[in-house]
């Protein structure tokens, strides 16, 4: 039997739906909470920091599917609105220690000797301290807020995209194809992130999206904290710290944001997984 056959047969089809199940059912929750962040205004039915004392702790209902908070707040309005910071989270606290990461990892890499020692030997200082300890000490020197952890999260977070990023120049810089630049005069720059960063990245991508997991669980701690998102802006961490106080009584102050940030933690995950299928990187 070929090839095409067996491509075109059932078993084979279901194989190739498996494999692209993990691809749609992750990018299918990021693209809900992403509309969902969007469509905020339209879909919320009420002002999210709106406090009513008449309604205070109320259980789920139809008026209010997810209930009430203590002040009375709509926790279906608040969840909906917490999407679109910790989205934010998310995505803005892996997209600076990605770049930070690639671009000193690349020229770590590319140019070993004493440029890749003083670079490893701070990597190596920062991985001395633990990441969560390192990141909140840096809050609460800076200041409680989203500015304060978006750096927290540049200067502690970029080490790991760096040691990925340098391992895979350290091999591919002396390639075929990287010593022919060489050879034909094209500058170092160019080489660098022409040539061998594009063929380098795909790792440092697909631990992207697992690292956004980690990034929005340690959004949502620093919140619970006090030294994040502060009261009243809707956040799905924050929530769940002013829940904790009710959570014999009123259970679903601390439920619905929750299982938001686990709904959206495992999009994440699932769509690391399957890009690593894809682009064939096993981590």
């Amino acid at each position: 039997m070929s090839a095409g056959t067996v491509s075109s047969s059932p078993a084979g089809w279901r194989l190739r739906f498996s494999q692209r199940l993990p691809l749609v059912i992750g990018a299918g929750i990021l693209l809900f909470f992403l509309l969902l962040a969007i469509g905020a205004p339209v879909v919320a039915p009420y002002d999210p920091i709106l406090q009513n004392g008449a309604t205070r702790l109320q259980p789920p209902s139809l008026l209010h599917p997810f209930g009430t908070d203590n002040f009375g707040r709509d926790l279906l309005s608040r969840v909906i609105w917490g999407t679109r910071i910790d989205l934010q989270i998310a995505l803005i606290g892996v997209v600076f220690p990605f770049v930070i990461g690639t671009i000193v990892g690349t020229i770590a890499g590319f140019f070993g000797g004493i440029v890749d020692a003083l670079f490893m030997r701070l990597i190596d200082i920062i991985l001395a301290f633990p990441f969560l300890v390192l990141m909140l000490s840096i809050i609460a020197i800076l200041g409680p807020g989203l500015s304060s952890f978006y750096i927290a999260m540049a200067l502690v977070g970029w080490v790991s995209y760096a040691r990925l990023i340098r391992a895979q120049i350290l091999v591919l810089k002396n390639s075929d194809y990287a010593v022919a630049a060489v050879s034909l005069g094209f500058g170092r720059f160019r080489i660098m992130f022409r040539h061998l960063l594009p063929n380098a990245i795909a790792g440092s991508i697909v631990f992207a999206m697992s690292d956004a997991v980690l990034v929005l669980l340690s959004g949502a701690a620093v919140s619970y904290l006090g030294l994040g998102v502060q009261p009243p802006v809707a956040e799905w961490g924050v929530m769940v710290a002013e829940g904790q106080s009710f959570i014999t009584t009123a259970w679903w102050i601390t439920l619905f944001p929750g299982l938001s940030i686990v709904c959206l933690a495992f999009g994440f995950s699932m769509l690391g997984d399957a890009l690593g299928e894809l682009l064939g990187v096993h981590e």
